[in-house]
């Protein structure tokens, strides 16, 4: 199955290495335009928008290909809830409406 836009994503990059999840906008040979937050905030994130509290917005990013590692979709398994899935039950809102 490919990706397409819409689709919530996992982003591992490499020099430096970080992580995102997001929203696909465009995968090309050039790279990949996303809608995305770093996960090693995504607690907090989760935590500021369930208090009402201020919180950093979720970012446009363009991804050079060289900088992706890896990219797969955000998906439930059997008994883990994804990512989308787990913001979606903690704050009552959909990941695509930020």
């Amino acid at each position: 199955m490919r990706f397409e836009p819409g689709d919530h994503v996992t982003i591992t990059l490499r020099e430096p290495r970080e992580k995102l999840l997001g929203i696909l906008s465009e995968i090309s040979h050039a790279g990949v335009s996303v809608r995305a937050i770093d996960l090693s905030y995504f607690d907090d994130w989760v935590q500021s928008i369930i208090a009402d509290e201020p919180h950093l917005p979720m970012n446009d990013y363009f991804l050079p290909m060289w900088r992706v590692e890896r990219m797969s979709r955000d998906e439930s398994s059997d008994q883990i809830d994804s990512m989308s899935d787990q913001f979606e039950k903690r704050t009552g809102r959909r990941l695509a409406d930020y």
